[in-house]
């Protein structure tokens, strides 16, 4: 991962310098993660891919604003999230309304579910939470990184990881398929719930 985000950081400086190449190549690697986060968000396909397209257009203005290089994905990832909650509020809905989910059996503790397991239980939390659950788990963003989207201290995403975690542990219960189950043992499309960063 080290390699990956000094890779990501040599483009963010090469596009910084004008490069329209290292642009693209940033835009193909982050245009699915943001569509998905803009979706968790807003619940809507069309007003996701507008809000992106959006945080897109700012992004490209910013860019030769003097910024270190290791901030693009936050700062990327805080535009996302700024354009969603705009939009959402031009429909006159409230930020972080979502689709109605299957409810979720309670009352079992487990500590791994599969990442499509996650991001139905994350659909149940307060939105605060869920969407730091969603940053940190599923997009692999820091902590550091979180508190750069969310506006907070680290010290706030660290509370809202944990009170959410404790929420997902309690909701967590194996479905009626045991190949499905979650397991208390790790495999490679596990996810732990542990608070690791």
């Amino acid at each position: 991962m080290i390699d990956t985000r000094a890779k990501e950081e040599k483009l963010v400086l090469a596009a910084q310098d004008g490069n329209e190449r290292a642009f693209e190549v940033l835009y193909r690697l982050y245009q699915p993660s943001l569509l998905r986060f803009s979706f968790r968000l807003c619940g809507d396909e069309t007003l996701a891919r507008d809000a992106v397209q959006d945080a897109w257009m700012l992004t490209l203005r910013s860019l030769k604003q003097a910024f270190p290089p290791h901030t693009f994905r936050a700062r990327v990832f805080k535009a996302v999230r700024w354009r969603t909650f705009d939009r959402i509020r031009r429909r006159g809905r409230t930020a972080g309304e979502e689709l109605i989910e299957d409810q979720v059996a309670e009352e079992k503790t487990e500590v791994w579910a599969t990442s499509d397991q996650l991001r139905r239980l994350i659909k149940t939390l307060p939105q605060a939470e869920g969407e730091a659950l969603y940053l940190f788990y599923l997009e692999d963003l820091s902590v550091a990184e979180i508190a750069a989207i969310q506006e907070v201290p680290g010290g706030t995403v660290k509370s809202r990881l944990a009170r959410a975690r404790d929420r997902l542990k309690q909701k967590i219960d194996p479905p009626n398929d045991p190949n499905e189950a979650l397991e208390t043992r790790p495999r490679h499309d596990r996810i732990n719930l542990e608070i690791v960063k």
